[in-house]
């Protein structure tokens, strides 16, 4: 482990902290602020001990054997960064599809500026001083979970006892999606769980994974304006309002506006029933701060959730909730595919999680496409499309509900020609005028 000075000590994130204290055996560390924690990493690697360290208390008794349990299990990793660095912990035998929240918040937060050793899981490769084993190599097709977890089906699409956990680290560092096709060594399953693990991903597609790692990010890649437009074909009249005077196309940032009871959420339910069956998009539909109501209505529909928490969760929560979709979709887009992102909804995020979130979309040039489509209750700022709803019109059953004049497109000129784009200015000047 290199010696890690304390200006790079305070650049890392307290998650990283954590995880370095806990291969360093600080007890309570969990309890430190920052600085005192720092403190304490610092004198630790200097073999001195930790002035800032708190009295032993019970709970640091009781915290004491996981942490060494975790010492010796600790993996490293490549230089893609593609190594399981929980000791790739699987899910227990009592809920092989569930990961909880703990184990893959440790999963990640593994120090990126620590150099750990290789083969240290004392399972699946050479252990500090014991035999070492031949590392078994799988290959299999990625099927990824809700919580951003996923599974290497070797006889995919079916499920077998075969099959091997990923943790949703290396989903994130090499920006799997599903269908991507993947190699590398497991280990077995440990006790309570049912599951082997992959230790490591060495091939993507049949790439080295660090060449996968090594490649252009998402948020680096060339972005333009929407240029194909969803030909949404449908007989309701708000979604032929929506597609005429309103248009989107692949790669939007699109908001359906409107104070409460504007019927935000049946034009999205509309729009994913009209998107669904589209073969040439990955559609995801999102749940956010909803009623627990409206997430089982979802759930009976042509287009299931992705993921769903309902207004008893935080902001905080249903913001990582949120993302963890919003990042599959971006990973398609990054391989060339298109992708859409239905959200319902935003308006129980921070602005600034919310504004990230619909920043997401992007048309990539010469290549794929995030469309991210959100309700909130109004606009948030850098949409190339805003859908505004009349709560009058809505309310008295009267459709298309569309706010024409409070609704716009940036640039309609590029998916629906300058034609169409005359006939939306001169729809809102009789609209203005009437």
């Amino acid at each position: 482990m290199s010696i890690l000075d304390r200006d790079a000590l305070a650049a890392s994130p307290l998650a990283d902290l954590h995880a370095l204290a806990s291969e360093l055996s600080i007890d309570g560390y969990r309890r430190l602020r920052k600085a005192d924690l720092i403190d304490a990493i610092i004198a630790r690697q200097g073999g001195e001990p930790a002035a800032s360290e708190p009295e032993r208390s019970d709970a640091d008794e009781d915290e004491r054997p996981s942490t060494r349990r975790r010492r010796g299990r600790r993996g490293g990793r490549s230089r893609s960064g593609a190594r399981d660095d929980d000791g790739g912990e699987g899910p227990s035998a009592e809920s092989p599809a569930e990961v909880s929240s703990s184990e893959e918040s440790d999963s990640e937060a593994a120090p990126a500026t620590v150099e750990e050793a290789e083969g240290t899981d004392g399972e699946a490769g050479a252990g500090r001083g014991g035999p070492e084993r031949e590392e078994e190599i799988v290959e299999g097709e990625v099927e990824l979970l809700a919580n951003g977890s996923g599974f290497l089906r070797v006889n995919p699409p079916e499920p077998s006892e075969d099959d091997v956990y990923v943790s949703a680290a290396q989903v994130k560092r090499c920006e799997l999606v599903p269908g991507d096709r993947i190699s590398g060594p497991r280990r077995p399953p440990r006790r309570s769980e049912r599951f082997a693990s992959l230790i490591r991903i060495d091939t993507i597609n049949g790439r080295p994974a660090d060449e996968v790692a090594d490649s252009t990010r998402f948020e680096d890649l060339p972005a333009a304006f929407p240029t194909e437009r969803f030909r949404l074909g449908s007989d309701d009249p708000t979604i032929k309002a929506i597609e005429w005077l309103t248009p989107f196309g692949q790669g939007s940032r699109v908001t359906i506006a409107g104070p409460a009871r504007a019927g935000k959420t049946e034009a999205l339910r509309r729009l994913a029933e009209t998107l669904a069956p589209h073969p040439d998009i990955q559609l995801f539909v999102v749940l956010a701060g909803v009623r627990p109501e409206e997430i089982a209505e979802w759930q009976q529909g042509p287009v299931a959730p992705a993921a769903a928490v309902s207004f008893a969760a935080s902001a905080d929560a249903q913001a990582q909730t949120l993302e963890r979709v919003v990042d599959q979709g971006r990973r398609l887009a990054a391989r060339g595919s298109h992708a859409v992102v239905l959200i319902d909804t935003l308006g129980g995020l921070h602005s600034h999680a919310a504004r990230k979130l619909l920043a997401a979309a992007r048309n990539v040039a010469g290549g794929g496409s995030l469309t991210v489509i959100a309700t909130a209750p109004e606009p948030l700022g850098g949409e190339t499309t805003v859908i505004a709803l009349d709560p009058r019109l809505a309310s008295t059953g009267r459709y298309p509900a569309v706010d024409l004049l409070a609704s716009w497109t940036i640039r309609p000129e590029l998916l629906v020609g300058q034609a169409g784009a005359e006939a939306i200015a001169r729809a809102r000047i009789e609209a203005l005028e009437g």
